[in-house]
């Protein structure tokens, strides 16, 4: 009996054994992590970025290929940087493990700690970020050889020229790139360098692949301006709105946009936008200049999202992205430099009022028991002091919102016949309000008569509910609603992808 219990153990832990060293699968240069091998990965790698993600997701898609692109990078220049993946659909208690609570969720691992990814989405960007992350923030560049093959290695890069690297501009120089992970720093104190690229000392240049090719930053040295001027110059004058410029057009430093949108196909680009770069420069550090093609199908969320369809291009929109997004339109179809300057000159002198989208109203927008509003009706009713109005905000391609009509219908025709009772809805994608921001779907609020109070609705969806929450008054401790699924967020960000 006793060899028998000694066998089994032997044969259990053996089994244990080969589960904890689980050979790591490699696809496209990124290890394939699971829960039997991802404890060795991390032990075996100094320097690991790891993403969570889930095989549905749009956004693990579209990063997908950026970073095995960055994968494969790094292994082409022996790096020691490894870059892995976990299906969180499937590894869940690895998911768990390190609260991942979105996809995709990247956690950089230096000696086994982990920390948050905070870089951009593309191969470029995530290369310089773990770099960063594993050497010195600037790289001292010490022959004109190495300054050439910093700027070879790295799209857009950085570089500090400096005589004297213990003077209080260098060592702020540095500090600012160690602020910065999005990019790759060198500096330098080397003549033959400066000669090579007709720098003074003191000067910051940024290099890129576009435009002038360069741009020379001569300011006060911090952190705050020198990140501008690197979220500012590392973009082209006029970009053009993807998937790998996305992140930094909306997380960038510049909170209001001119977007054009147009045909490339047409012709556009070069008869509309072409002759604005001017324009663009004198705007540059205030207004970044975007373009969105309506030949892509993926932007046909975002036409929608301006109340346009793809047969009114070419035409501009000016954004301004603060706690809410204001959203301007110009009083003709004009195009010209000089009257697209105007525009932007009033925009900038705070003269210009803000767009609101609103539908035509319905002759018949009353008649069912739901009552359909649009901007124009909308306080008229809402702010009824007579009656409690609920509202919900809805998208029409909104999963949970199609999932919710049958119960909001008969939620209507509950109250069809109450006299202070209103069950409304509003298409929050072709309608906006001054006072009320919608940021997901579906939003409802009870807009309460005699003191018109508006108050969120957090109950769960359901008719009894509903029908508890509005017989009350609003009036109801509500438990919220789990906002934070991971299926709901996935939702909010189709509709982000703006």
């Amino acid at each position: 009996m006793k060899f028998l219990l000694c066998s089994l153990l032997f044969v259990a832990v053996a089994t244990l054994g080969v589960q904890a060293d689980e050979e790591i699968k490699v696809e496209d240069g990124v290890l394939v992590l699971t829960q039997n091998n991802f404890k060795k990965a991390i032990a075996d790698n100094e320097f690991i970025l790891v993403e969570f993600y889930a095989p549905w997701c749009g956004h693990c898609k579209a990063l997908a290929p950026e970073y095995a692109k960055a994968a494969q990078q790094l292994a082409e220049k022996e790096s020691p940087i490894k870059l892995g993946k976990v299906d969180a659909t499937v590894e869940g208690s690895l998911a768990e493990e390190y609260q991942v609570r979105g996809y995709p969720t990247l956690k950089f691992f230096r000696s086994g700690a982990p920390v948050d990814y905070t870089g951009g989405r593309q191969a470029a960007d995530i290369v310089s970020w773990v770099n960063k992350k594993t050497g010195p923030p600037a790289k001292d560049l010490t022959t004109v050889e190495e300054a050439e093959t910093f700027l070879k290695d790295n799209e857009i890069a950085v570089v500090g020229f400096f005589k004297d690297a213990e003077s209080a501009e260098a060592k702020a120089f540095v500090s600012a790139a160690n602020a910065l992970d999005s990019f790759a720093f060198g500096i330098t104190t080397n003549e033959d360098v400066f000669a090579k690229y007709e720098a003074k000392s003191g000067s910051i240049v940024l290099f890129k692949p576009f435009d002038d090719k360069k741009s020379v930053y001569t300011g006060e040295v911090n952190v705050e301006d020198v990140k501008k001027f690197c979220q500012v110059e590392s973009l082209p004058l006029i970009v053009e709105f993807n998937h790998e410029s996305a992140s930094k057009i909306f997380g960038g430093s510049i909170k209001s946009h001119l977007l054009f949108f147009v045909s490339k196909e047409a012709g556009h680009i070069e008869k509309h936008v072409d002759p604005l770069k001017e324009i663009a420069k004198k705007y540059r550090n205030d207004i970044l200049f975007v373009t969105i093609s309506s030949d892509e199908e993926d932007h046909t969320r975002i036409f929608e999202f301006f109340g346009m369809s793809k047969e009114d291009v070419p035409t501009i929109r000016l954004i301004r992205l603060e706690e809410d997004m204001a959203k301007y339109k110009p009083e003709s179809g004009d195009l010209s430099a000089e009257t697209i300057d105007d525009f932007l000159q009033k925009f900038m002198d705070g003269k210009l009022k803000q767009h609101l989208l609103s539908q035509d109203l319905p002759e018949d927008w009353d008649k069912n028991p739901v009552k359909v509003l649009v901007a124009t009706n909308f306080d008229e009713v809402a702010f009824d002091k007579t009656k409690d109005v609920l509202v919900e905000f809805y998208a029409p391609w909104c999963g949970h919102c199609k999932q919710l009509a049958p119960i909001y219908d008969q939620l209507g025709e509950k109250f069809k016949d109450h006299e202070s009772i209103v069950i409304a809805k509003m298409d929050a994608t072709a309608n906006e309000l001054e006072h009320t921001k919608v940021s997901s779907f579906p939003t409802i609020k009870l807009y309460r008569k005699g003191d018109n109070k508006v108050i969120d609705y957090n109950l769960d969806r359901t008719l009894d509910e509903f029908v508890k929450f509005m017989e009350a008054g609003g009036d109801v401790k509500s438990a919220d609603a789990d906002e934070e699924s991971v299926e709901e967020k996935d939702d909010e960000h189709k509709k982000d992808e703006l």
